[in-house]
């Protein structure tokens, strides 16, 4: 950018010499302002051009590290589903029971019977046990979890609706 200044300053001063020489000394005026005009609209359109080529190279970093954080979060939700059923417990049966009520729109809190049969007819008695907040062991915490493919299972159940 100061390259484009240093070139624009230097292009005014080349012109007012030329318009003292040659021009009458009434249109030195006028044309002066024009080039210092043109040079001002010239840096201001360089300067907005390179802060919009910024700010998508940041976009483009920002969806990097996005897909990077998802990434990291997957693997670790799908590592807990193979883990121990304490781990499903704390990690993964709260976030499932969240867009259960999301993506269904019954909620707990309001109406717990019609919370538990929409639970059941969704995903039936099985894997509703692993979605059920109410479901949490108190004692079998080291009990193997469901497991990846029971995961996988509630998931494709929850995108249908």
């Amino acid at each position: 950018m100061k390259k484009y200044v240093a070139a624009g300053v230097c292009v005014v001063i080349v012109v007012e010499l030329v318009a003292i020489m040659v021009l009458d000394p009434e249109l030195f005026l006028i044309a002066a302002g024009l080039v210092v005009a043109v040079v001002f609209l010239a840096l201001r359109w360089l300067w907005v051009r390179e802060a919009a080529l910024d700010a998508g190279a940041d976009r483009v970093d920002d969806s990097a590290a996005s897909l990077r954080r998802w990434l990291s979060r997957t693997e670790t939700l799908i590592s807990r589903s193979e883990s121990t059923r304490r781990d499903w417990d704390r990690h993964l049966r709260p976030m499932l029971a969240r867009q259960f009520e999301l993506a269904t729109g019954q909620r707990r809190a309001r109406n717990a019977a019609a919370f538990h049969a929409t639970g059941q007819m969704l995903f039936g008695e099985e894997l509703w046990t692993w979605v059920d907040p109410q479901n949490v062991s108190r004692t079998g915490g080291e009990e193997p979890g469901p497991g990846r493919a029971a995961l996988a299972d509630i998931l494709q159940r929850m995108a249908r609706v």
